[in-house]
């Protein structure tokens, strides 16, 4: 079975399934550009409020395909740039992506199966799942990200140990460590990701796209830079049909319908 990445639409919610299951949801180039495609479609329907990524099966993803990997050293180096460039992008797309995006994850999250699970701005993870960063252990340095998303997310010694050992770290812990936002019973992943972002659909839009790209920027920028920033969402999502609707909804003490 060739590997895929699937989309179908659960409600408002568009979901990104990674399929390989004979390398166990391995990664290549052929996903990526399939999943920066999905995100464009999905910026543009109005319908879709939420995406979320997930693996077939009880694995996740296994990261990289070593076999393609290994093929790949006797290819030039440009080879191997432009397949990492064409995962940079989609994670880049998730970064930027304007509506929420929840990684789903059940059992394995291994090398790029973990950086991009750490690009989405939700993580649900059974709890039984593992993440490990295992590129160390097949003498690789991180792509997607992972080295970026960490270092942002947890202290430098416990990022030097996640990296350099590539030691494996349950979901419980990362729960605790506060990466993982939500635990669920094996093969519940998807179903609980998808309950959660029912409920993000129900919010404004706009608001959630101004969330987003506040939270991007804000290490970025000094705190005066970045209270002008959100000085200039909160006027414009004030002014947004939405911003009326949600204040006059919580006034009459109803649930507001946002466009």
């Amino acid at each position: 079975m060739a590997a895929e990445l699937r989309s179908t639409v659960e409600g408002r919610t568009m979901v990104l399934t990674i399929s390989n299951p004979e390398h166990r949801n391995a990664l290549g180039p052929e996903m990526y550009a399939a999943g920066v495609e999905a995100l464009n479609i999905a910026e543009t329907n109005p319908d879709v409020r939420c995406v979320v990524l997930t693996g077939e099966g009880e694995t996740f993803c296994a990261g990289g395909n070593l076999q393609r990997l290994q093929a790949n050293r006797q290819k030039p180096p440009q080879v191997q740039a432009q397949s990492i460039e064409g995962l940079h992008n989609w994670v880049e797309a998730i970064r930027t992506f304007p509506k929420p995006v929840i990684a789903a994850v059940e059992g394995p999250a291994a090398g790029a199966g973990f950086s991009l699970a750490l690009a989405c701005d939700l993580i649900v993870a059974a709890r039984n799942a593992v993440f490990v960063m295992a590129y160390s252990s097949v003498a690789l340095s991180p792509d997607g990200g992972g080295s970026w998303s960490l270092s942002a997310a947890l202290p430098r010694q416990l990022v030097g140990e996640l990296l350099m050992g590539g030691e494996r770290i349950g979901a419980q812990r990362l729960n605790e460590l506060g990466v993982v936002n939500r635990l669920c019973d094996a093969g519940q992943a998807l179903g609980t990701a998808l309950a959660w972002s029912e409920k993000l659909a129900a919010r404004a839009p706009n608001v959630l796209a101004s969330i987003k790209e506040l939270v991007a920027d804000a290490t970025a920028h000094s705190l005066s830079e970045h209270l002008a920033l959100e000085r200039d969402h909160f006027v414009k999502n004030l002014h947004h049909p939405n911003g009326g609707i949600g204040i006059a909804a919580f006034l009459a003490k109803q649930a507001p319908r946002y466009e």
